[in-house]
């Protein structure tokens, strides 16, 4: 059976501007691919990839899984909040009771924080001219 043959359940995940395209295939062991590079090679530091393993090892889903992402924009730490996101939503499309501990340990929300956009007039977003009395 190739690639191409097996099935597979596809799901989007967002944070700031990163956009992750996740799709989860039913595997022998869990098994990471990002933009084409093993999940080592993507994601350089332990807390990066803890955070990208957060669905399997915070709830107890069996980490039985082939996870291929393509993810675009932002920096790392907002690609692996992403690309989190879009396994969570890809474990509840293949079965609605994962939703239920999914959603207690809080990975079915997206984080709307985002840049703010900068005001006409203004430095910043909020960060004005300095004021002087006389």
């Amino acid at each position: 059976m190739s690639t191409k043959d097996k099935k597979y359940i596809e799901a989007v995940g967002r944070r700031k501007t990163s956009i992750a395209r996740v799709r989860i295939t039913e595997s022998s062991k869990l098994d990471f691919t990002i933009n084409d590079k093993k999940l080592d090679e993507y994601f350089k530091t332990d807390m990066l990839r803890s955070t990208v393993q957060e669905p399997f090892s915070k709830t107890g889903i069996p980490s039985t899984y082939s996870v291929s992402v393509k993810v675009i924009g932002g920096g790392v730490s907002s690609q692996a909040e992403a690309i989190r996101h879009g396994i969570s939503r890809a474990l509840v499309k293949e079965t609605a009771e994962n939703r239920k501990d999914l959603k207690k340990v809080g990975l079915l929300k997206r984080d709307p924080r985002t840049k703010e956009r900068r005001k006409f007039g203004l430095k910043k977003a909020r960060k004005s001219a300095q004021w002087s009395k006389r």
